[in-house]
């Protein structure tokens, strides 16, 4: 995860009737996150330029600068949305009916989900840190959203003391995302392995239900 700094989130979110301004700022924007995305993709967080940028969409830096201050904002919306967006696929998941070992499976199962459509956002969220950059409280909170209902899961899973229900589920998320971490980064091409097969033991195993 980013590390959390002070400081408000930066994302915009469109909003219904918007001035024909208010609607090119907002076209503007979402074009700058895409090329943003790309850049990530070919060449890592880390080389995320708004010169660049600006140079592909034919527009001098300090034009683009009126719609995003610094690259560090750029780099917040990007990692408050992806954020975001995992938060809400892991909450819709989670089924308070369902017993723990079911909800724990579902979330992992939409996690990897996400990160399998979703690499460089997956990569973004848990991979290396941007050297120099501070994510906001923001991010801190959102991806406290998406670990609340593990921990809840493994409360309700028994009798067992709190912090030994706090042990599995921190086991269960560093196991999982080692193995996502992995696979999102490419390191399973030209293997033998079925990830989707490791991934479903490797959940097991944490549950305790692979024989």
């Amino acid at each position: 995860m980013p590390e959390a700094s002070n400081g408000p989130p930066t994302i915009e979110k469109p909003t219904t009737n918007q001035t024909p301004r208010a609607r090119y700022r907002r076209q503007v924007r979402d074009e700058v996150q895409a090329r943003a995305w790309a850049q990530i993709g070919q060449d890592g967080a880390s080389a995320l330029s708004l010169k660049a940028i600006a140079t592909a969409m034919g527009m001098t830096a300090p034009a683009l600068y009126r719609y995003y201050n610094s690259r560090d904002e750029l780099l917040t919306e990007l990692i408050l949305s992806a954020y975001l967006d995992l938060a809400e696929r892991v909450e819709a998941a989670v089924d308070g009916d369902q017993p723990p070992e079911r909800q724990l499976t579902d979330i992992a199962q939409v996690i990897r989900a996400w990160a399998v459509a979703e690499p460089q956002r997956y990569l973004l969220l848990y991979g290396t840190p941007v050297p120099g950059y501070h994510a906001p409280e923001a991010a801190t909170e959102l991806a406290q959203r998406i670990l609340a209902p593990v921990l809840a899961a493994f409360a309700d899973s028994g009798p067992e003391p709190e912090d030994r229900a706090f042990h599995r589920s921190i086991t269960f998320w560093t196991r999982l995302h080692g193995v996502l971490s992995l696979e999102a980064a490419g390191h399973f091409t030209g293997m033998q392995v079925d990830v989707a097969e490791l991934f479903r033991n490797e959940v097991g195993s944490l549950l305790g239900t692979v024989g």
